[in-house]
């Protein structure tokens, strides 16, 4: 059963990371408007999305789930922050949909981290 519940996790970070990357990449107008409202266009825009989709890709394998994990926690930790003192949960009418997507990531990284707390003191020593 905590399998189960661990790649349920795994999967929504993954499914969430990676179908933003989409907007990132192809400069939608949302996410244009972010990242120059956070002063980081383009190159926060293009940047986050290359670490969501390299945090996405670790989560997946099981073996790097812990890495994928801290990744994704710290970049979403930073969209909730962003979110909450400078761009407001709803952006440009979205009804907060992109807070709550950056909250579940988040929430799922965090149970993945303890899923694989085991692993957490092992992290300079690990070798692929």
């Amino acid at each position: 059963m905590k399998n189960i519940f661990t790649w349920i996790a795994r999967l929504t970070v993954a499914i969430i990371l990676l179908q933003t990357l989409f907007f990132k990449f192809t400069g939608a107008e949302e996410s244009v408007y972010i990242f120059t409202t956070l002063g980081a266009e383009p190159y926060g825009r293009i940047g986050s999305g290359v670490i969501e989709l390299v945090a996405a890709i670790l989560i997946l394998i099981p073996r790097t789930t812990v890495f994928g994990a801290l990744i994704a926690a710290g970049t979403m930790l930073g969209a909730i922050l962003s979110h909450l003192f400078i761009l407001g949960i709803e952006v440009k009418n979205d009804g907060g949909t992109l807070f709550i997507l950056a909250t579940v990531t988040f929430f799922c990284c965090i149970f993945l981290l303890f899923q694989n707390r085991q692993r957490l003191p092992h992290l300079i020593k690990f070798k692929f």
